[in-house]
């Protein structure tokens, strides 16, 4: 057979996990010092120039070629 539930308590846990959720972005987004947060956007830069760096020229044959 089914196991019975009571709904007032699952709602209780499911609005407990989603406050948690809620608690641990936050955690996330606002509990990094300042010089973490900007040696991570640091990096990310970096990553991004790297990145282009190796991006292919699709029917370029220089850097002045009409466009």
């Amino acid at each position: 057979m089914a196991e019975i539930v009571n709904l007032r308590q699952a709602r209780k846990r499911a609005a407990r996990a989603a406050k948690d959720a809620e608690a641990e972005a936050n955690r996330r987004a606002f509990g990094t010092p300042r010089a973490v947060k900007h040696a991570a956007e640091q990096e990310k830069a970096r990553e991004a120039r790297h990145l282009d760096g190796h991006r292919l020229n699709e029917g370029r044959t220089g850097p002045d070629d009409g466009r």
